[in-house]
């Protein structure tokens, strides 16, 4: 009887061992920044239920790592994901460049009804995690509108109701897009109060500042002084130097956060690693103009004063940038003449039949906003202030990009090849950093910022979001001039302890979930 009961009760312990995927002699790299060692990884039901060098489980499926890197999938925390979860669900430009969380509603622009956009994306079943930021900026214009103006009494509660509900609700944090309308019209007293809401929830404060240019150090001393007075942690987004004139001046920027750092504040930044940035072609216009919505920038792009004025305000800027044509400026989308993908402002002027001025060049800006308006990629930064900001241990890697749809537009090739470019690149090429130091810039520290409390690491009990890439071959293959390629180099992407690329192809497998904040 004792030894019938122990074979019948032997199939079931054996069952109790088996994992879903086990993979095995990787060079595993956990996140923590600590150097590679060979092991296994166990994975059943979603989450890593061991991780180490003497595993013999039994597997579903098995995944011979050898010569490969075995990493925790890697976490965006600067995306613009709205309105282009459904064109593609599977997010293959993430997932094929070893994204498997993405964190969205940066530059103050998000879904107002978080828990709304939380279930639906549960609903959609994306093929990564999506976590959100209550953007500022949609906030006030559904409040105040896009209205320059300060906020009143009634319309400041207003706010704060929603950004309580927001955080409630699952976000975060707060974003706010300084140097996008109605953001710019608001002043620091509007945002500490917003971003105290955010703290008492142990939310984050990301903002696109102010200025990345000529008024940059004001604009970072802004960040830090709303994380002071709000009590709250900071991530200054995209962290750069625009503008040839500036070159040189995370000389300056980078020893301010360390400096904030020294004082006690929670200050962290990221970037993408190109020399060129990607934002509305409305950049390029006085804010004033941009007031109140398309039917009123019209109105005042007609007036021949303002005209004369936006044309000047424009001069200006190339002057201080010491160019003399708009080249620097390419249009990524226009939407009423996709002729103009892909050129530079200098070459759709000529395509007008306008004559090689800087003048004719302002004017034909001021066309493409009279009819909407465009995304654009402005090549303006330095490779030398990328590489020094790149050196700085509290700095992540972010694409600020949308989830590509193929060949949509000429969009920025960061949407592609962020991490790949990393470590391709300035790993293995120019040895900027090391891997390792890589890896936990792209795991572990962004899901300590925004508190991902089960992700960015290879240890049991966190979840299966796992890439394995041949840090030999990774690359990005996505150029400014061809823009559509996906990354070379990821073997396998896991997510959620599901197989979701394999051989780089991605299977069409969807095992993304929304992830929400908790202030507990």
């Amino acid at each position: 009887m004792k030894w019938t009961l122990i074979l019948f009760l032997f199939p079931l312990f054996a069952a109790s061992q088996d994992c879903d995927i086990l993979i095995t002699n990787g060079k595993i790299i956990d996140g923590t920044g600590n150097g590679w060692y060979y092991g296994n990884i166990a994975v059943k039901d979603g989450k890593i239920i061991k991780a180490g060098r003497d595993i013999t489980l039994s597997a579903k499926k098995t995944i011979d790592a050898k010569g490969l890197i075995v990493a925790p999938g890697f976490i965006d925390v600067h995306t613009h994901l709205e309105d282009d979860e459904a064109r593609d669900p599977n997010a293959t430009s993430f997932i094929l460049d070893g994204v498997t969380t993405c964190v969205t509603g940066n530059c103050g622009s998000s879904n107002v009804d978080i828990k709304k956009y939380l279930t639906w994306i549960d609903s959609l079943k994306l093929s990564i995690n999506v976590a959100t930021l209550i953007g500022h900026n949609d906030v006030r214009k559904a409040v105040m509108g896009r209205a320059n103006r300060e906020a009143t009494p009634a319309e400041m509660k207003r706010m704060e109701e929603i950004v309580d509900k927001a955080m409630k609700d699952g976000a975060v944090g707060m974003s706010t897009g300084l140097i996008y309308i109605p953001g710019t019209y608001t002043k620091i007293p509007e945002i500490v109060d917003l971003a105290k809401i955010v703290s008492k929830h142990n939310g984050v404060y990301a903002s696109h500042m102010r200025d990345e240019g000529d008024s940059v150090t004001q604009a970072i001393e802004e960040a830090i002084t709303i994380g002071r007075e709000a009590k709250l942690p900071v991530e200054i987004s995209h962290f750069k130097l625009s503008g040839q004139h500036n070159w040189g001046r995370s000389k300056e920027t980078i020893p301010m956060i360390e400096a904030a750092r020294r004082e006690g504040i929670d200050v962290t930044i990221d970037q993408y690693p190109y020399t060129a940035s990607s934002t509305s072609i409305s950049t390029l216009i006085p804010d004033d103009i941009l007031a109140d919505g398309q039917d009123s920038i019209k109105a005042r792009l007609q007036r021949p004063d303002l005209r004369k004025y936006v044309i000047n305000s424009m001069l200006a800027r190339l002057k201080k940038r010491k160019l003399k044509h708009f080249g620097y400026a390419v249009v990524a989308n226009f939407s009423p003449d996709t002729s103009y993908n892909g050129k530079s402002i200098e070459q759709i002027n000529l395509m007008k039949g306008r004559k090689h001025k800087a003048t004719e060049e302002a004017l034909t800006v001021i066309d493409i906003m009279m009819q909407g308006g465009a995304s654009a990629v402005f090549h303006g930064m330095g490779d030398e202030d990328v590489k020094r900001i790149m050196q700085y241990p509290f700095n992540m890697f972010a694409s600020d990009a949308s989830i590509r749809v193929w060949n949509s537009g000429m969009p920025h090739p960061r949407g592609y090849g962020t991490n790949a470019r990393v470590l391709g690149k300035y790993v293995r090429e120019e040895k900027v950093i090391t891997l390792e130091e890589a890896i936990r810039r792209m795991t572990s520290l962004p899901a300590q910022k925004f508190q991902l409390t089960d992700r960015g690491l290879l240890k049991e009990g966190m979840a299966a979001d796992i890439v394995i890439f041949d840090e030999k071959e990774v690359k990005d293959m996505a150029t400014f001039e061809k823009p559509h390629a996906y990354s070379k180099g990821f073997h396998y992407v896991i997510v959620n302890g599901v197989i979701t690329a394999e051989n780089e192809k991605h299977l069409g497998v969807r095992a993304g979930k929304a992830l929400y904040h908790s202030d507990k």
